[in-house]
């Protein structure tokens, strides 16, 4: 049986909470997707009737392996078509978000497979996050915030935690764009602000803006 739109919102919200224990509660599930706890309950009853999780009363939900695999199919369809978009329909990176989050919810397995042959099998999408594979398989990255770095330190930019259209346009206007060398220049003792300098140019950044920054050495 197909899952429905909204059982696909309750996956991709699994996805993103899990723990490396693949542990989330029910109060951490309600407040992510803004739903009352006795709904969530009731959905993931549901969920543990199809083995996608281990549901017990008062206690954290296990997501199992089968879960976590519907889980990441949900978050490949819309990582690749924001992809899609960018690449073959030349939209910026923050004006995928919202289209994606419809298409997201077409079933064709063959439209999906057809556009990630399009693109070339891509790993990533537009904001660095890898695009699980066709088994649901993702790749690990090693990460870390901006906001860790070290005074005189060069990185790259490899992805971002937040990818409202907002923020992007932010990333966007200061010629931050993923790939980009980031030299760590100054670092705020006050408010913990960082300058940076990006293709010979400084910004300041916020530590909130530099919460939201993932690198690479």
């Amino acid at each position: 049986m197909k899952t429905t739109l909204t059982e696909e919102n309750y996956l991709k919200a699994l996805f993103h909470l899990v723990d490396n224990e693949s542990k989330v509660t029910i109060n951490e599930l309600s407040k992510f997707l803004s739903v009352k706890m006795p709904s969530v309950n009731n959905m993931m009853k549901k969920f543990a009737d199809k083995g996608w999780v281990v549901y017990e009363t008062y206690k954290p939900l296990i997501v199992t392996e089968k879960g976590r695999r519907e889980a990441a199919l949900v978050v490949r369809k819309h990582r690749l078509t924001e992809m899609f978009l960018v690449k073959k329909m030349n939209f910026g990176w923050e004006n995928v978000h919202e289209i994606a989050e419809q298409l997201e919810h077409v079933h064709s397995t063959i439209f999906f497979d057809k556009m990630d042959e399009i693109l070339d099998h891509p790993k990533f999408d537009p904001h660095g996050e890898p695009i699980p594979d066709k088994d649901g398989n993702i790749i690990a990255q090693d990460l870390q915030k901006l906001s860790t770095c070290e005074l005189n330190e060069t990185v790259i930019f490899a992805s971002v935690t937040l990818s409202d259209d907002a923020f992007l346009n932010y990333l966007t206007e200061r010629n931050l764009l993923l790939n980009k060398k980031i030299k760590i220049v100054k670092i705020e003792n006050f408010d913990k602000s960082i300058t940076v300098e990006v293709d010979g140019k400084q910004e300041v950044l916020s530590k909130k803006a530099t919460e939201k920054i993932l690198v690479k050495k």
